[in-house]
């Protein structure tokens, strides 16, 4: 049996992780947020009070650290170091630190063994910042979602304050969300870059509903 990757790249808050639970959940295949192993790293880099820039820190840190993904009812649970952080690495701070730490190769290289060690075998969607371009070159489906920064700023916040966070401001979100929009498309490892063949989807208008309508009709063509 030949089992396919679907790819969903773009900066953040541009609709990947919703809209990728949405084409897994219409095509009943598995979700792999592959976002969330970068913010365990900088979380893990935030507790043990490391300077989330310095290669060397982060590279020793890297040693010593067991991240796994588990999924319950249909929704992906992220473990480090044996404990549930899948609501912890949702705070803004991380957001930061999970940007600064995936710049440095020896992170996104543990972190690209893992995605593909949970994905063989399997007919799966990821989203991220590199799936098409380093991931899974070959993915059978590829999509670059892109929107306003200030409307990612605007659904990032709005998801925030559903999951209780009170204490951040839009001015907050939309510096972090610039900040890492910088750091993702400049750094020297895996930049965030649309690939050739993958098919661009402006989502700043669109809803969700409409954007995975218009994906879904892409595969099934």
């Amino acid at each position: 049996m030949e089992y396919y990757q679907i790819a969903i790249d773009g900066p953040s808050g541009s609709g990947k992780s919703t809209l990728a639970k949405g084409v897994a959940s219409r095509l009943g295949i598995l979700y792999l947020d592959t976002g969330a192993m970068y913010r365990a790293c900088g979380l893990k880099a935030i507790k043990t009070k490391i300077d989330t820039k310095d290669a060397d820190q982060v590279e020793k840190m890297m040693q010593d650290i067991k991240i796994d993904i588990t999924h319950e009812n249909g929704e992906q649970h992220v473990w480090l170091d044996g404990e549930d952080v899948s609501k912890e690495i949702r705070m803004p701070g991380v957001s930061v630190a999970a940007s600064d730490v995936s710049a440095i190769p020896c992170v996104r290289e543990a972190m690209v063994n893992l995605q593909r060690k949970i994905s063989e075998g399997k007919n799966v969607v990821l989203d991220g910042r590199d799936i098409g371009s380093k991931v899974f070159p070959n993915a059978k489906y590829k999509f670059f979602l892109v929107a306003d920064a200030e409307e990612r700023a605007r659904r990032r916040l709005l998801e925030l304050q559903e999951k209780g966070v009170t204490d951040t401001s839009f001015e907050d979100v939309l510096k972090d969300i610039k900040y890492r929009d910088h750091q993702d498309t400049t750094r020297a490892s895996s930049p965030l870059v649309k690939v050739e063949d993958a098919i661009e989807i402006d989502t700043t208008s669109i809803s969700i509903e409409g954007t995975l309508d218009a994906l879904l009709s892409h595969i099934q063509e």
